[in-house]
């Protein structure tokens, strides 16, 4: 298996060090029912910094850097250390809740809208592949993943070169501007994005039939979380660019 999600890699089912019984398998159901759990989480702590923007934008603000840190450092643990995911997992969502509830009250008051027109389209993207997926109109084959990980692998390293330059008052040209470059650039960073879901996907399924155990569940689903949370913030920077051309 091949997906790049960094969550979710290709020994992350065969090498867990784990030993099961029969009835401690991983499902999809099971994955599906850790995804919401984890879904509410970041919704709650989400409104939460939404909420507390209105009252104290100074505190908000403090929250959202601790939120994205600490959800950084979540993250990083859980991928080390998949069998803690029924404890990390949750506590990454509880932080990036936190900073994306913030981050989304902050473009909805420079652009009206945004955010909720941002949900509906992630939703909607995830909702689309997923039938897609299962009706066999999208097949993660060996080629669509290699290109797939590879264009992810790409976006990072742009994303990488763009922050380091940043440190030293530069960037790269365009890319984050709202100009033709800087839009159809955001298109393709949703698209690829979207198209990690199918990876996340088809990876879920084949950790269930290979059966790993129960614990899996909540990394899979994590691993999945991570993916919507970059797809959101995705489009957001991409409906903002669009609107900045208004």
């Amino acid at each position: 298996m091949r997906t790049a999600n960094p969550a979710l890699n290709n020994n992350t089912f065969s090498q867990t060090g784990y030993v099961y019984q029969t009835d401690d398998k991983m499902s999809i159901q099971g994955t599906v029912n850790k995804t919401t759990v984890l879904l509410f989480i970041t919704m709650l702590a989400a409104a939460f910094t939404w909420y507390l923007t209105q009252i104290d934008s100074s505190t908000t603000k403090v929250l959202m850097g601790l939120g994205f840190i600490l959800g950084l450092i979540m993250a990083f643990i859980t991928c080390f250390k998949p069998a803690w995911s029924p404890t990390t997992a949750p506590i990454y969502c509880l932080f990036e809740g936190l900073f994306l509830g913030g981050f989304s009250a902050f473009i909805n008051a420079a652009y009206p809208g945004i955010p909720l027109l941002a949900v509906s389209l992630t939703f909607g993207i995830l909702f689309s592949l997923l039938m897609a997926y299962k009706s066999g109109w999208i097949q993660a084959t060996e080629n669509f993943k290699l290109g797939v990980v590879a264009a992810t692998g790409g976006i990072f390293l742009v994303y990488l070169v763009s922050f380091i330059l940043s440190l030293f008052g530069g960037g790269i040209p365009f890319i984050h501007s709202s100009g033709l470059i800087g839009i159809i650039f955001s298109f393709f960073v949703v698209g690829i994005a979207s198209l990690n879901l199918v990876l996340d996907f088809d990876f879920i399924e084949q950790g269930a039939e290979d059966g790993a155990p129960r614990y899996m569940e909540w990394y899979a689903a994590f691993g999945l979380m991570v993916t919507l949370i970059w797809l959101y913030i995705e489009i957001v920077r991409l409906l903002v660019k669009l609107r900045s051309r208004d």
